[in-house]
């Protein structure tokens, strides 16, 4: 951590190599079989790998690749790079002998996109205050009010009743011109956020959606509620309480991988269960790019625990990249089902701003 925030830029780079990795559904470097991939067809090998994982790889433009791919001495320099490359990750231990990413790697790789993400956020000054008002003994000031004999004294608005009594013409202070500050408390929030990890988030799409949950992570935790993480696909494939364990909620972002269908309506069901019976505030954003593929009637099994969910309090705000018509319509029924809100995301890079404007307006 300290060398990422001394801007360290090979650590930096070792940590953006092993994150592309994984947003590209890979565990393990196989620079040969890369390789044979690029020369054989360049244009699929790209799609597969993606040209954040070639650009890291290779310390060459994509484009330059493409150009050179078919020169058997360009052939030979690149993969000698690749190679480097991994052994540079296995000498720090990012990497095993088969290739693996290690738990060391993970962490780096967590890291980096941490400090990515926060260094992202915080010169636009989308961190800030939040306030999940509730009116509460303990909380912060705010209004002031009608004095009550239950009010604490410390609560007194002093200057407030002075300038009431002063308006009324007494010449001193009299119950009926006190004043006391009303509190405000933020209140509990468990949030629980979910992350379609089907096959067409694979790449950038995915890789956002990571950054996003680590700046409501981030965020959340600070101001003391808790975040839970699901990842899902046809199934669940990750499941992360509701905590304030910051660590564990970005080491788990870090290693999401996209692959699989769609099945939202598993994922609403099972986010009931993590969500206390308590008076508290509870909320399910859900991320995706597309609407259910995954069951006999995904939209009727969809909409069901949509209104399960409802009657357990829990309110569901569904942020949709680039969904078509058909599929906008379904996520406009699931938000009134469950009362929580439609965000429309047309570019990529603007969902970590959009999740935690939602959880702002919690």
């Amino acid at each position: 951590m300290n060398s990422l925030t001394q801007g360290d830029k090979k650590t930096v780079e070792k940590g953006k190599l092993l994150q592309s990795l994984l947003d590209q559904t890979m565990t393990s470097f196989m620079p040969d079989l890369m390789m044979e991939k690029f020369v054989k067809d360049y244009k699929l090998a790209k799609q597969i790998y993606g040209e954040s994982l070639l650009r890291f790889l290779s310390g060459y433009d994509p484009n330059y690749v493409k150009k050179n791919i078919k020169i058997p001495e360009f052939q030979r320099e690149l993969l000698d790079k690749m190679k480097e490359k991994v052994r540079d990750l296995k000498a720090d231990g990012l990497v095993n002998n088969q290739n693996e990413i290690t738990e060391g790697g993970l962490e780096l790789a967590s890291l980096v996109l941490y400090v990515e993400e926060i260094n992202n956020l915080m010169p636009k000054g989308i961190i800030g205050d939040k306030f999940h008002k509730k009116n509460h003994v303990y909380g912060d000031k705010n209004d002031v009010k009608i004095f009550k004999k239950s009010d604490r004294y410390k609560d007194l608005a002093i200057r407030k009743s002075i300038k009431s009594a002063i308006r009324r013409g007494h010449n001193k202070l009299m119950v009926e011109d006190m004043k006391s500050f009303e509190r405000t408390s933020k209140g509990k929030i468990y949030v629980v956020y979910a992350l379609d990890s089907s096959g067409s988030m694979k790449g950038e799409k995915i890789a956002m959606c990571k950054k996003a949950g680590i700046a409501l992570s981030f965020k959340a935790i600070e101001e003391k509620d808790l975040v839970g993480l699901m990842v899902f696909g046809k199934e669940v494939k990750q499941q992360v309480m509701p905590t304030d364990d910051f660590m564990l909620l970005l080491k788990e972002m870090a290693k999401i991988r996209a692959c699989s269908e769609t099945n939202l309506a598993i994922t609403i069901q099972k986010s009931i269960e993590m969500f206390p019976e308590t008076d508290v505030t509870k909320h399910l954003i859900i991320l995706t790019d597309a609407m259910p593929t995954f069951g006999d009637d995904p939209e009727k099994e969809t909409l069901e625990a949509a209104r399960i969910a409802a009657s357990h309090e829990i309110t569901i705000s569904l942020i949709g990249i680039n969904l078509n018509q058909k599929s906008e319509k379904l996520a406009k029924k699931i938000v009134e089902i469950s009362n929580g809100r439609l965000y429309v995301v047309k570019d990529v890079k603007e969902v970590d701003k959009i999740v935690l404007e939602d959880y702002y307006g919690l």
